[in-house]
C-alpha cells in the first residue's frame, strides 16, 4: 500500500445575486470524491455577510456529506469587532477549521488598521477558542515582500503563532516547490506543506490568475497554452493532464499533500482525483 498523502479540495460560494442552491450539486459532486477536507473561500461581498455565507456552506458540507470543512477568514478590510463576530458564528456552527488569511487589498472595502498580516489575525483567532488554523504560503514570494527573506520571516510567525498546516498559492513548476520546501526546512518552519495545485483549463483563466498572484509559468506550460489555447476541449484536456503530471512528481518526492483548486469543477477534480488515487495511496 503506498504512502496516503493529504488530499484537500478549494470551492467558492456562489455570487451574491445567485441562491446558495446553485452550489449544491457541485459540493455533492466534489464530497463524493472524499477528499481529507474541502476549504471554502471567503463570501463575496465581504463584511460579516460573507462570513456568515461560507459558514453556511462550511455547515453544509460537514452536515450534509461528511466532510471536513475548512473557513477562509481574511483580516486586512476587517475590524476585530467583525472578525469576532464572524468566528463566534463559526463556532457556534461547529466550523473550528480556519484558513488564516491577510486577504486581498480592495478598493472596494478600505484596510483597516487593526490586522496588517495574517500573522496578527492568527494571534487573535487563539484568543477567541479552540480553533485549528491553517496559513497560506508562497513558494514564489509574496508580489509585495521586500524580500525573499523577509517572505520567509513572516511565514515563520505565522507558524510560531499557531498555524499547524501551510497551503501554497498555485504555481506550475514542481522545482520552485522543492526550492521552497528546502528553504523553509532550513528556516525552522516544519509543519505539513500542501502544495497548491490548479488545474488550468481555459488561457483566460491562468491568465487572470497569473495577474492576480504572480505565479511564473515554464516553458513546457506556455507551450500548451499555444498549441492548445483556441481549442476549449483539447486545452481542458491538456490542463488536466499537466495537473496530474505535477501531482505524481510531488507524490514520488514526498509532498505532504495536495490542495486542488476546483475553481467549482467537479468533471475537472473527478478526472484528476481518478487519476492519481492510486499514486496518492487513497485506493482502499
Amino acid at each position: 500500500m503506498a504512502h496516503k498523502t493529504f488530499y484537500s479540495f478549494e470551492v467558492f460560494p456562489p455570487k451574491p445575486d445567485a441562491p446558495v442552491e446553485s452550489v449544491s450539486r457541485c459540493f455533492a459532486q466534489l464530497s463524493a470524491l472524499r477528499p481529507d477536507f474541502i476549504s471554502v473561500t471567503y463570501g463575496a461581498g465581504g463584511g460579516t455577510a460573507g462570513g456568515k455565507l461560507t459558514c453556511e456552506l462550511a455547515q453544509r458540507l460537514k452536515e450534509e456529506y461528511g466532510i471536513r470543512p475548512v473557513a477562509h477568514l481574511p483580516c486586512i478590510s476587517y475590524t476585530k469587532e467583525e472578525i469576532t463576530e464572524v468566528l463566534a458564528d463559526f463556532r457556534a456552527h461547529g466550523i473550528t477549521d480556519i484558513l488564516a488569511l491577510r486577504g486581498d487589498k480592495s478598493p472596494d472595502r478600505p484596510a483597516k488598521n487593526d490586522f496588517r498580516y495574517a500573522s496578527e489575525l492568527i494571534d487573535f483567532i487563539r484568543t477567541q477558542g479552540e480553533f485549528h488554523i491553517l496559513a497560506a504560503c508562497y513558494p514564489e514570494v509574496h508580489p509585495e515582500a521586500r524580500s525573499a527573506e523577509d517572505d520567509l520571516r513572516h511565514l515563520r510567525e505565522k507558524v510560531d503563532k499557531g498555524a499547524s498546516r501551510l497551503i501554497t498559492q498555485l504555481f506550475f513548476d514542481n522545482m520552485t516547490f522543492y526550492t521552497f520546501r528546502e528553504r523553509c526546512d532550513k528556516a525552522g518552519i516544519r509543519v505539513p506543506i500542501e502544495a497548491g495545485i490548479m488545474p488550468v483549463v481555459n488561457v483566460r483563466q491562468i491568465q487572470r490568475m497569473v495577474s492576480l498572484c504572480g505565479a511564473s509559468l515554464p516553458r513546457k506550460f506556455t507551450a500548451i497554452m499555444q498549441r492548445f489555447g483556441q481549442d476549449p476541449e483539447a486545452m481542458r484536456d491538456a490542463g488536466i493532464a499537466y495537473a496530474v503530471d505535477q501531482i505524481v512528481d510531488l507524490a514520488a518526492n514526498g509532498v505532504d499533500g495536495i490542495h486542488l483548486y476546483t475553481m467549482n469543477d467537479p468533471y475537472v477534480a473527478q478526472r484528476i482525483t481518478e487519476a492519481v488515487s492510486g499514486i496518492l495511496g487513497r485506493r482502499s
